[in-house]
């Protein structure tokens, strides 16, 4: 009797877990506030991927900016991204330029991946006054809006569906619950 072939062993470990939704967009959608509301309303536990970079590095976004550069970050970004989306069951936020390293969105390909999309005056709004290590320029408004402009095709591109995230957070929450219910019917 001939034994049938092993599965193929997957690239990466995991626990067999998938996130009930990922959540990406720019800085300024309201990722991590929405996040929160978000793994409320659905019963689950809420992990922001930047929070948790900081937590493993023991250091500060804008200090590995400084230290390891734009592709630095991007590679210690991209282990905490996979490694949270292969053992995290609830809801997870990505930081806004997760999306631009390919090990990042082919990790997201067989999740919910929900775009938080916001405008370039909303969103540039609820980040003015930040420590944002990518707007440092002479004029960061303009700036935003350059980075949005580039950035919105691959949100789109990887996203299973997007929630307009103007409004308020709870109203960007339960738009997100109907969503998801929708994609699960």
């Amino acid at each position: 009797m001939t034994q049938p072939p092993a599965p193929p062993t997957p690239t990466r470990p995991t626990t067999g877990r998938r996130p009930a939704a990922v959540l990406i967009g720019f800085m300024g959608a309201g990722k991590s506030t929405v996040g929160r509301m978000l793994a409320d309303r659905l019963g689950v536990d809420f992990i922001d991927t930047d929070i948790e970079l900081v937590r493993r590095t023991g250091r500060s976004i804008p200090e590995i900016f400084e230290s390891d550069g734009l592709e630095g970050f991007r590679t210690i970004e991209a282990n905490v991204v996979t490694d949270v989306l292969d053992n995290h069951g609830g809801v997870v936020s990505l930081g806004g330029g997760a999306v631009t390293t390919a090990g990042i969105r082919e990790a997201l390909a067989d999740q919910r991946v929900v775009y938080l999309r916001v405008s370039p005056d909303r969103g540039y709004d609820r980040v003015s006054g930040t420590d944002r290590p990518l707007l440092g320029t002479d004029d960061p408004a303009a700036r935003y809006a350059e980075l949005l402009a580039e950035r919105t095709p691959v949100y789109e591109a990887v996203c299973t569906f997007d929630v307009d995230a103007d409004p308020d957070p709870d109203a960007v929450a339960d738009a997100v619950v109907v969503q998801l219910a929708r994609e699960l019917m």
